[in-house]
């Protein structure tokens, strides 16, 4: 059984078509009239058939012009006001057999119909698309012509399509008629709400076909395929490094330009972006919004949560390419890497020696100023370093687990155990390469070594004199002090 739709369209077509014809046809017979009646008599002026069908034409539209009661508009003729009430009535009486959508004109039917044809009957001739529709054809051409017809009265910018102007002028007048009905943002746009609606629905309609991960805008999707293709197609012409996002670059570039427009206003330090300043305002608010699930400790920073939890996990993901070795921080690894280059970026000032770290460093000068910042809790002697506190505080421990299979003295210490071995067997592994001399513990060859070396890293406090060894610093101290410490028994 056909579908009655089509019957129906065809129908109103066809009524259409002989109700233009019938006007067609009566103008012509009202014009054959007045040709009749102006016909020319003797002594008369002749009137030309063109100034009689323009007399009869104006009389005739004028007679039949009609005006819309709802709106005020005018036609010339029944026909187009009757067309258009449509618009007043919703009348909708062409219906498309494929989806079921009307229209008010046979004409806007047959432009749908283009939908389920896939008729494209315009083709452009650059780049070969092809399009429905002349409109979007022409609109399209302005890619190619740069043209740009539509200009905005406020700051002159042009746009090569109506639509974008009328939506750029709202940015003038901060006009913002698309509102979130959950949270009230407004939005310039449609297509912006629609957008922004996914944070609240948690749609996610972009998938990564890498991985697997989903996106809620595809904008962001394009920006994560970079990473599997290692894209980085914005560049700094300043050094060279290469950037993801363009954004990354933007504040990347105020590192050599030294801008830094964010500016704290509890303690005026400034920031290169907005990020960095967020975060760092947490520092005066105390807020910790990272809360580790394994232990509750709190963090600032999401990225200080994702190391911390490597604690638990046991994760090392970064490993030495040398020797293999894994750490679970990235600074662990750049740290390592230093024993196989040989670099010591730390230098002392004050003797020249090395350091592979900062903090080793600091200890070191330790050494000369005489500091000793790390104190034992039981009997309050003091050391530079905090190993050496590590190693003084086994002395208070009762517990000696280590014990000497030859001379049976124990040690709370395993490595101590070793050390002391080497006594019973005289392995002397540690040798000077300038005198040949062996040692049984590497401290006592860096001891020698200074000797050849001639360096003094101990200076006394009180007179400038230097020497290579702690203890003769200690008794040269004593001198000055006065100090007295081993008494005639």
């Amino acid at each position: 059984m056909s579908d009655p739709e089509p019957c129906r369209m065809k129908h109103t077509e066809d009524t259409e078509e002989q109700r233009e014809l019938m006007e067609v046809k009566e103008e012509s017979e009202e014009l054959s009239e007045v040709e009749e009646k102006h016909h020319d008599k003797p002594g008369e002026k002749p009137l030309s058939r063109s100034k009689t069908k323009n007399k009869f034409l104006k009389e005739t539209r004028a007679k039949e012009s009609t005006t819309c009661t709802q709106c005020g508009k005018s036609f010339t003729f029944k026909y187009n006001l009757n067309v258009h009430m449509r618009v007043h009535t919703g009348e909708k009486p062409f219906t498309c057999d494929q989806c079921g959508k009307s229209f008010n004109r046979s004409s806007h039917l047959k432009r749908h119909m283009r939908i389920h044809t896939g008729e494209k009957s315009f083709t452009c001739d650059q780049c070969g698309k092809r399009f429905a529709y002349k409109d979007n054809f022409k609109a399209h051409m302005r890619i190619h012509t740069g043209e740009r017809p539509f200009t905005c009265d406020q700051c002159g910018k042009r746009f090569a399509y109506k639509k974008s102007l009328e939506v750029h002028v709202r940015v003038h007048n901060k006009e913002k008629p698309f509102t979130c009905d959950q949270c009230g943002k407004s939005f310039t746009q449609s297509s912006e709400l629609r957008r922004h609606m996914r944070i609240h629905t948690g749609e996610k309609p972009h998938t990564c076909d890498q991985c697997r991960k989903k996106f809620t805008y595809k904008h962001t999707l394009e920006i994560h395929v970079r990473i599997h293709s290692r894209e980085k197609p914005h560049v700094c012409h300043q050094c060279w490094k290469s950037f993801t996002q363009i954004s990354h670059l933007t504040i990347h570039l105020r590192m050599h330009a030294g801008e830094k427009p964010f500016t704290c206003d509890q303690c005026g330090k400034s920031f290169t972006n907005k990020q960095q300043l967020n975060v760092h305002m947490r520092v005066h608010t105390g807020e910790k919004p990272f809360t580790c699930d394994q232990c509750g400790k709190s963090f600032s920073k999401k990225e200080s949560l994702d190391i911390h939890t490597r604690v638990h996990t046991g994760e090392k993901p970064f490993t030495c390419t040398q020797c293999g070795k894994s750490f679970p921080y990235k600074e662990s690894l750049k740290l390592h890497m230093r024993i196989h280059t040989g670099e010591r970026p730390f230098t002392c000032d004050q003797c020249g020696k090395s350091y592979t770290q900062f903090a080793h460093l600091k200890e070191h000068m330790n050494l000369h100023t005489g500091k000793k910042p790390h104190a034992c809790d039981q009997c309050g002697k003091t050391f530079i370093r905090s190993s050496d506190l590590k190693k003084h505080l086994t002395v208070h421990m009762k517990e000696k687990p280590h014990s000497c299979s030859v001379c049976g003295k124990s040690f709370s210490q395993l490595p101590n155990l070793h050390r002391h071995q080497k006594i019973h067997t005289g392995v002397r592994e540690y040798m000077c390469f300038e005198c040949e001399k062996t040692f049984i513990h590497v401290k006592h060859l860096k001891l020698h070594q200074r000797i050849h070396t001639g360096e003094k890293p101990y200076k006394c406090s009180h007179c400038d004199e230097r020497f290579s060894c702690s203890s003769s610093l200690k008794t040269r101290e004593m001198i000055h002090t006065g100090e007295k410490p081993h008494t005639c028994g």
